[in-house]
């Protein structure tokens, strides 16, 4: 894949969704909760008064389309939606909170979290496909709207794979990544090269472009 040759670098913001309707889930993209008042609450608190980016691109998943929507509609930011960046598909555990699979499936519990490239749960999606379509997705982004600033809602398997993609990672190392309910990842990309700036960050102050510390 080329990253964008533009003399100005394009920097990616992706946000992780707020709490959902019903708490912690194995949702995957089959189960399309909405964002609960805390949800929304996060979301607005992580972003911040000021706008930081030319556009949104989303999943098309309501916890992150509806905030998505909501943000772009108040500072007046062309909004687009993209399939590709969908959450991972958890097969049968969609709809199961993880305490429930632990207590209740112990050993798939344990065995995915050793290994979950060959422990997948059943019917879940591959995961080595599922790091081709999201990196493919952030490629293409970069290319299209290069030297923009660009904000992503998508959902932690998408930000673990596009940490993977730019830290050149496995699949097999993206579970040791915590990503938090609307916690803030920035990517940047330039004709050198991609580059993590910052991860997890809670909320974006205003004007700042880099975490202080």
């Amino acid at each position: 894949m080329h990253t964008t040759t533009s003399e100005m670098p394009t920097r990616i913001d992706l946000i992780r969704h707020g709490e959902p309707l019903g708490g912690s889930l194995y949702r995957g993209s089959s189960i399309d909760d909405p964002l609960s008042e805390k949800g929304w609450r996060q979301m607005w608190q992580a972003v911040g008064k000021q706008n930081h980016w030319d556009r949104i691109i989303s999943s098309p998943m309501l916890r992150c389309q509806a905030f998505a929507q909501a943000l772009a509609d108040k500072h007046g930011l062309p909004l687009t939606t993209e399939k590709d960046f969908r959450e991972v598909g958890f097969g049968d555990w969609e709809g199961h909170s993880p305490d429930d699979i632990r207590q209740t499936r112990p050993r798939e519990y344990q065995a995915f979290y050793a290994d979950p490239v060959g422990s997948r749960p059943r019917n879940a999606e591959d995961l080595h496909r599922f790091g081709t379509r999201v990196a493919t997705a952030l490629e293409q982004a970069a290319l299209k709207f290069s030297g923009q600033n660009i904000l992503i809602t998508a959902h932690a398997g998408v930000i673990r794979a596009a940490l993977g993609y730019v830290m050149q990672a496995p699949p097999a190392a993206w579970y040791r990544v915590r990503i938090n309910n609307a916690g803030i990842t920035r990517l940047q990309f330039t004709s050198l090269g991609k580059q993590l700036v910052f991860h997890n960050l809670p909320h974006l102050q205003a004007g700042a472009t880099d975490p202080p510390g």
